[in-house]
């Protein structure tokens, strides 16, 4: 069995390595011009035998789905009411999943009140220590940490290079929709908005106060005549309870209004008779 594998193996590399060339006689040695459209053609599926990237001339694209160092989340410099505003809340949960623990979080204070903001003051993330887990994107309940795209990190000073910062980050809301259409789209749907969950709070508290501030139409006045007045005293006359027995339960507090509904209903009907009468 290990023999028949063996030979299997062999014969797929020299299947490559003579195909490689094949290919080169057919498509006249052009797909190594460093052209995008010849690129395409190599990294196509209908490409076939051994292709070498000439990088850094050439890189390889990533798919959607590809996770590098995390970045913030920051609305985009356009946005009408919560321009370049954090997605992030420092709440702590990415730094408490992080299994390499790498990520440090510093929670904002109002400057007047000194009460904690729903903001981060500082956020670093070491890269060397990241593996690239995704954690801290999947456990992220307000969709503000996303894995990059970007690879290239090396560098001959760790201290200011290695340690990301806020500032380097921060990357706005439009850079995840265009590396990540798919999964945009995807997060869109289950939470309902293109933007954050307090954006959409707030528009929404907004509208409830604008139309509370409208002003309302003025209601009609009920005017009542003589025929509906009878018609109402004879119903709270009809509907109270008798007068109760001697030595039965005692009246509530609810029994003794509706009778005293009953006798000043039984008043005005006794009036309205005597002034008929006249």
């Amino acid at each position: 069995m290990y023999g028949t594998g063996l030979a299997k193996g062999l014969l797929l590399t020299l299947r490559h390595f003579v195909e490689s060339y094949v290919d080169d006689i057919r498509y006249g040695f052009r797909k190594y011009h460093h052209s995008t459209d010849n690129f395409a053609i190599r990294q196509g599926t209908k490409t076939k035998g051994v292709i070498t990237v000439q990088y850094p001339d050439e890189k390889v694209a990533v798919p959607e789905r590809f996770r590098f160092v995390p970045f913030l989340i920051v609305e985009d410099e356009d946005h009408p009411t919560r321009a370049g505003k954090d997605w992030c809340t420092s709440c702590g949960i990415c730094a408490k999943v992080c299994p390499p623990q790498c990520i440090w979080i510093v929670r904002g204070n109002d400057p007047n009140t000194g009460r904690p903001v729903p903001e981060p003051e500082a956020f670093f993330i070491d890269i060397d220590i990241c593996m690239n887990c995704g954690y801290c994107a999947e456990y992220c309940p307000f969709d503000a940490i996303k894995m990059d795209h970007d690879y290239e990190l090396a560098s001959y000073d760790r201290t200011s290079h290695h340690i990301h910062d806020k500032e380097r980050l921060s990357k706005p809301n439009s850079y995840w929709r265009s590396i990540a259409p798919t999964r945009a789209y995807e997060e869109m749907l289950v939470r309902g908005t293109w933007e954050h969950k307090d954006a959409a709070k707030e528009a929404r508290r907004g509208a409830a106060s604008a139309q509370s501030r409208a002003p309302q139409p003025a209601a009609q006045p009920a005017v009542a005549t003589p025929v509906a007045s009878e018609a109402i005293d004879e119903a709270e006359a009809s509907a109270a309870p008798a007068p109760a027995a001697e030595g039965a339960r005692p009246w509530t507090e609810d029994e003794a209004k509706r009778e005293e509904r009953r006798r000043k209903a039984l008043e005005r009907k006794a009036r309205r008779a005597a002034k008929r009468g006249q």
